[in-house]
């Protein structure tokens, strides 16, 4: 009996030989890790990297390897689709500039909670209009000194220290 001109209890090709529309075979080395339900993963890496050179590279591994390599691929050719300059390093860059922008924050919502735990040391620092709050105070830290994409979040007290240099 056949279904759709097909044997029954055959296969149907990978994503590969599908869109290479060439006969997959039993060694057909894209098969393991292009399924057929997923050509949009083999197309990408196809278009990025070529389906020669991703044979190539994958003849090259290990069999144990190749499925990593193979997800690295698929992630670097949807990273080079999004950003065809950087990629997945522009990518890399982001994350960690945002890490960055969250450790500063941290330190400042750090600072804030200790200056909550001394109660001490808001009642040395005196209200609006002394001298621990005057623009020309050098220790007072104000938003000026930060990002302001890092300050935006949060309000800037005096509490935060930080020596400045006034250069007359």
């Amino acid at each position: 009996m056949k279904e759709s001109g097909r044997k029954q209890g055959a296969t149907s090709p990978c994503a590969a030989c599908k869109l290479l529309r060439r006969r997959c075979t039993q060694d057909c080395v894209f098969s393991p890790y292009f399924p057929g339900d997923e050509p949009h993963k083999f197309a990408s890496v196809h278009k990025v990297f070529g389906a020669s050179n991703v044979n190539k590279m994958l003849q090259q591994l290990q069999e144990y390897q190749r499925g990593d390599a193979v997800s690295s691929m698929v992630y670097e050719a949807n990273a080079r689709m999004k950003d065809p300059i950087y990629g997945c390093v522009g990518t890399i860059s982001s994350l960690q500039h945002q890490i960055e922008l969250l450790h500063t924050q941290l330190a400042i919502a750090q600072a804030e909670l200790v200056h909550m735990k001394m109660p001490q040391f808001s009642s040395m620092s005196g209200g609006p209009g002394t001298a621990s709050n005057s623009p020309g105070n050098v220790w007072s830290l104000s938003s000026r000194h930060l990002p302001s994409d890092v300050h935006s979040g949060f309000e800037v007290y005096g509490f935060l220290q930080q020596p400045q240099i006034n250069i007359l």
